[in-house]
């Protein structure tokens, strides 16, 4: 905008300056006109007193002239002309005054007796080239500073907005696990309000958000004791009870006590997982810890589920992560298979050459819609075995606190068919 506002400015100019140089050129040849033709009169006169009446030309110096000019009687026969003039007439319309041809701007003045016309004239060619050079020199000076303005614009605004650029970047940073405040000290004066209330709105989240932690860790924390004594006076009550409708009852409120007691592990693990329990300064050898989860979870399996554990014996995966954190989300990848895949293949847990693991079962292939909502809290996909919907939810936060990535495939990579998790580290 600032480029094509100059270049109007100097396409206004260069009309102002034809203009100025118009009427500059025609007073110039009007005083011309007016000096020449009392010389031209004097000259004339000693000529017819010398019986000289031959065309002269005054120039001889063979420089190009700028005015030309030619005197004639009035029937129009040639006196004198300037060494550049045409011998033709230069305008046949011999009034006096201004006039113009295809060529020339033209003055003619007229002797006080009427027996002389005088006729100065300059080229219209002259006068462009005067406009175009003028134009060229203006415009040249400018052609630099265009490019030298667009430069130095672009270096002010951007270290001017350098600071802002940060500020929107740390902004942007603040999610659920890095509530951090934003540093203000090193922030110009007109941003610092904008970044204070910015940190004011995050102490909030985290006050909040530490206030929902709290009372979901201890509700889960406190109903494990009531449920557990529940189900004890519940399993007691079975085997009290002799086998009628009362028994059936009584089974059905044992198993909703299980999955109560699940749902409150779940809810307190969900609870580490957003206090951000996932990242840890000291180094713990992971497949360790995976030896020790599929061991715990195929103690407690049924004898018509089988889980298989691949891993190269000699092999290592040493991380900085909270060792407990790790095994709460194999543990929940590992149940979540057991209990919402096909009975008749087994569960499969790999460790692959890139260091990645990934649990694999067997069922019917999911598709894309819900395959990307299940990491979603509280939702189930298609099955008909109990739960929550919280254990991918808990799985995938943590594994993003460690800094990893946890992607769901179905089929599963390498078959038809199938349900795999794979945790990136």
């Amino acid at each position: 905008m600032l480029a094509a506002f100059w270049l109007v400015a100097l396409g206004l100019g260069v009309l102002v300056m034809r203009h100025e140089l118009d009427e500059v050129f025609d007073s110039a040849l009007q005083e011309t006109a007016e000096r020449l033709l009392a010389l031209t009169i004097d000259d004339l006169e000693l000529r017819q007193q010398a019986d000289s009446l031959e065309i002269a030309s005054l120039n001889r110096s063979g420089r190009r002239e700028y005015l030309v000019y030619q005197v004639r009687d009035p029937s129009g026969r040639l006196l004198l002309k300037s060494d550049d003039a045409p011998s033709d007439i230069i305008q046949p319309e011999m009034s006096k005054g201004f006039s113009d041809t295809t060529r020339y701007r033209v003055f003619t003045s007229v002797s006080p007796d009427g027996k002389l016309i005088l006729q100065v004239a300059d080229r219209f060619s002259d006068r462009r080239e005067a406009v175009r050079e003028s134009a060229v020199t203006m415009l040249i000076p400018l052609l630099l500073l265009i490019p030298a303005s667009i430069v130095s614009i672009w270096l002010v605004i951007g270290r001017a907005l350098k600071p802002i650029g940060a500020l929107r970047q740390s902004i942007a940073t603040k999610d659920g696990g890095n509530m951090a405040s934003l540093e203000e000290a090193h922030l110009p004066e007109e941003l610092k309000p904008i970044a204070h209330s910015v940190n004011l709105l995050l102490e909030r989240l985290r006050n909040a958000f530490a206030a929902e932690r709290e009372f979901t860790a201890n509700s889960a924390h406190e109903l494990r004791t009531p449920i557990a004594g529940a189900l004890a006076q519940t399993q007691r009550l079975v085997e009290e009870l002799p086998n009628g409708p009362g028994r059936v009852r009584a089974l059905k409120i044992e198993r909703a006590l299980h999955d109560l007691g699940r749902l409150a592990e779940k809810l307190l693990q969900l609870a580490r997982a957003e206090s951000g329990i996932g990242s840890k300064e000291t180094e713990v050898d992971l497949l360790q810890i995976l030896d020790l989860v599929v061991l715990d979870v195929q103690r407690g399996m049924s004898l018509d589920r089988k889980l298989e554990f691949r891993r190269p014996a000699s092999q290592s995966l040493v991380r900085l992560v909270d060792a407990d954190a790790f095994g709460i989300v194999m543990r929940n990848l590992i149940e979540n298979a057991l209990l919402h895949g096909d009975p008749r293949f087994p569960v499969v847990v790999d460790v692959a050459g890139d260091r990645s693991i990934s649990v694999v079962n067997g069922c019917e292939v999911v598709a894309d819609h819900e395959l990307s909502d299940l990491k979603n809290r509280f939702h189930r996909g298609r099955t008909s075995a109990s739960g929550s919907g919280l254990g991918l939810a808990i799985a995938d936060r943590i594994v993003i606190e460690m800094g990893g990535k946890l992607t769901l495939f179905s089929p599963a990579r390498g078959r038809t068919d199938g349900f795999e998790a794979l945790v990136e580290l």
